[in-house]
């Protein structure tokens, strides 16, 4: 039969023929359609940039904290100077001492006939006035080279002004020319125990001293101090460093203080107001005796508890050297934090006693 006449059926290689040409054109067309989907388009415009976001937030200023407190100040400046501790006459005759209610630390400590004296530290708030100022001791030293800064005292045994006079802070003594015109005697006590500083002056003659590095570990906040947080809560403690110093400490919530007596009767600064403190740190301590004249070792370690914010902790103290501060833990070994805020540190001799006052 011929292929293409009405009604002939066309052969099979015919078919088959017809067949490859449709795929082959199939084929062309599409990849003519790949082809074109592959041109490169137009790129579109980019957008104009936007400003950039502002807001009126400002990063805040570092916090600083006085080295001597933890309480942070407002400006900074008012730091930038030396610390000035001084020899302080606790003698019945010398109180109440002027300016004892702006320190940032003291430190009282057992010298002869059983009666204590202090080395008082001002660093963040300086009062126009302090004292009565008396001699140095043998220990004094120990517990003043960590601040560097200076010290100021009426004098002493000569051994004990040279040792003083050793160390890396500078000696301010009553009589020296160089103190004729920050030291007087005031006319409202009687000698020895009248002799006092204008400790603004005596700072001003000294600005290239610089100011004194932290000392202890401080909490953010009071309730965050090991002793308020995991101390067991107390009434204060008694204290007995000899037969003429019987020192009391009671805690007062109404200002949140430990508040200060003396041999039963209440401990009053110059202005009429009880001497108080944020913390009271007990330090343990052996005493020798230097030529007739008691002497704390504070090179060593031994027992402590610390008091901060109506509870109080048993801890542990150190120090190693004459420079190094105080460092003290607890009975884990994690490192004591005081409330922000002054401290008293009680330096009792292991002869004397601590009686904790429970809680009512």
């Amino acid at each position: 039969m011929t292929a293409g006449r009405p009604g002939v059926r066309p052969s099979m290689s015919l078919m088959v023929r017809g067949r490859r040409r449709f795929h082959a054109v199939a084929a062309l067309v599409g990849a003519a359609g790949l082809l074109a989907g592959c041109t490169t388009a137009t790129p579109a415009p980019m957008p104009s940039p936007t400003p950039s976001y502002t807001s009126d937030y400002e990063t805040p200023a570092p916090v600083v904290l006085a080295p001597l407190t933890g309480v942070a100040v407002d400006d900074p400046a008012s730091l930038a100077h030396p610390s000035l501790a001084a020899k302080i006459d606790n003698h019945w005759d010398a109180r109440p001492q002027v300016g004892l209610q702006y320190t940032d630390l003291v430190f009282e400590e057992l010298v002869e006939g059983g009666l204590t004296r202090y080395v008082a530290v001002w660093h963040s708030n300086i009062p126009a006035e302090i004292g009565p100022i008396r001699s140095i001791r043998p220990m004094d030293p120990d517990i003043i080279s960590p601040f560097g800064g200076i010290v100021a005292y009426s004098g002493g045994q000569q051994r004990f002004v040279q040792l003083m006079r050793s160390t890396n802070v500078y000696n301010a003594i009553h009589g020296q020319s160089d103190t004729a015109d920050v030291m007087y005697r005031t006319k409202d006590k009687d000698a020895p125990h009248n002799v006092i500083v204008k400790a603004p002056e005596l700072i001003a003659m000294h600005t290239d001293i610089a100011p004194p590095p932290q000392q202890y570990a401080y909490a953010d906040e009071p309730g965050g101090a090991t002793a308020a947080r995991e101390g067991a809560v107390v009434a204060g403690v008694d204290l007995v460093f000899g037969g003429s110093s019987h020192p009391s400490w009671r805690w007062d919530a109404a200002s949140a203080r430990w508040l200060r007596t003396q041999m039963g009767e209440v401990d009053l600064d110059s202005a009429g107001a009880q001497l108080s403190a944020v913390n009271v740190v007990i330090v343990r301590v052996p005493v020798s005796n230097d030529g007739g004249v008691p002497k704390t070792e504070l090179v060593g370690g031994g027992e402590a508890w610390v008091l901060s914010g109506g509870g109080m902790v048993h801890a542990s103290w150190s120090k190693p050297d004459r420079t190094t501060p105080i460092r003290l833990v607890d009975d884990t070994g994690a490192v004591i934090r005081l409330a922000p805020g002054n401290s008293w540190f009680e330096l009792v001799p292991n002869s004397g006693s601590v009686t904790q006052v429970p809680a009512a």
